[in-house]
């Protein structure tokens, strides 16, 4: 038993964390494009942090469930309402035989992560249960969800009431102004004029309509080389700004090539990824660069209040066992 998608919203997939190490092998990693959010749904309901989820863009789906489970919503707001009944999200939320989850369009941001209390009874595709739509791979047969998808779960947890959640300042990056990203040099960045990297790091850059899981890509100022140059093809790694020979950057996202051959100028640092996957075509941004070292401090910090939070949801799961 499981549920079943009864409209697939705009853009719904299977993903988990992705698929490592098979980059040289050509395939793309894939995954969550936030990955922070896709987390939390499942620290929420004290699941492996990497268990797949549902990942809805923009326009979420409508599901009924054939069996009782417990569930979780994280990400951007969809208005999710059960049964036409409006309810919170970053909370374990108890689902019975019959009901229907449904959700309408994100008032901020772009993805809002499902996950379910044990995780979806899914094949692993090469170590991973990601979707991987351009090569029909993982998932629900390799594609998004739509209508009359039926999605097994493993056991289900019927459980007391739960009245615990997650604080809402935890996404406070998806609902506050968001319009300063920060980066770490690039491979490449030497490579660029001095004007260039001037205009980079003071000038406004906007997110195009054509982006997408593969790339978003940048329209403002174009940035140029000292000299034309050859560059060998390099790993492509989540959120790296490259310079193709428009002059118009692009961040590589979740269902990036595994390779790429255009100058690298900056990297956007992991604290800062979820915070850009969650914006809108036409937002503007600026960049500011970082060192590798506050980064790192950015990013221990981080993942210590993970840690808090994770002991927190887990010493609220132990009162119902």
């Amino acid at each position: 038993m499981g549920m079943v998608i009864t409209d697939g919203g705009f853009f719904t997939t299977v993903q988990d964390l992705g698929r490592f190490g098979l980059q040289s092998l050509g395939f793309s990693v894939t995954g969550a494009m936030d990955q922070l959010a896709m987390r939390l749904a499942n620290i929420v309901l004290n699941n492996e942090e990497d268990e797949a989820v549902l990942e809805m863009c923009l326009v979420g789906p409508s599901i009924t469930f054939e069996q009782e489970m417990v569930i979780a919503l994280t990400g951007a707001d969809m208005t999710p309402k059960l049964n036409d009944k409006y309810i919170s999200m970053a909370r374990p939320l108890q689902v019975k035989k019959g009901d229907t989850l449904s959700l309408g369009t994100a008032k901020t941001g772009m993805y809002s992560y499902l996950a379910v209390k044990g995780g979806f009874q899914l094949d692993n595709v090469l170590g991973s249960k990601s979707t991987d739509t351009k090569i029909g791979i993982g998932g629900f047969k390799g594609r998004p969800l739509q209508p009359r998808d039926y999605l097994p779960i493993f056991t289900p947890t019927v459980v007391s009431p739960l009245r615990f959640g997650l604080s809402h300042t935890l996404f406070d990056y998806i609902t506050v102004d968001n319009s300063v990203i920060q980066f770490i040099e690039g491979r490449q960045y030497n490579w660029f004029q001095s004007e260039s990297k001037r205009r980079f790091e003071t000038e406004s850059y906007q997110l195009s309509t054509k982006s997408d899981r593969m790339g978003y890509r940048l329209t403002g100022k174009q940035l140029s080389l000292t000299k034309p140059s050859e560059l060998l093809t390099e790993a492509s790694p989540l959120g790296t700004i490259q310079v193709p020979a428009s002059g118009e950057p692009i961040i590589l996202m979740a269902d990036r090539q595994p390779t790429g051959g255009y100058p690298k100028i900056g990297q956007i640092i992991e604290t800062d990824l979820p915070i850009i996957s969650q914006l809108r075509p036409s937002k503007t941004i600026t960049f500011h660069r970082c060192s590798i070292d506050e980064a790192r401090e950015r990013l221990i910090k981080r993942e210590q209040e993970m840690k808090q939070v994770k002991a927190f949801c887990n010493l609220k799961w132990k009162e119902y066992e």
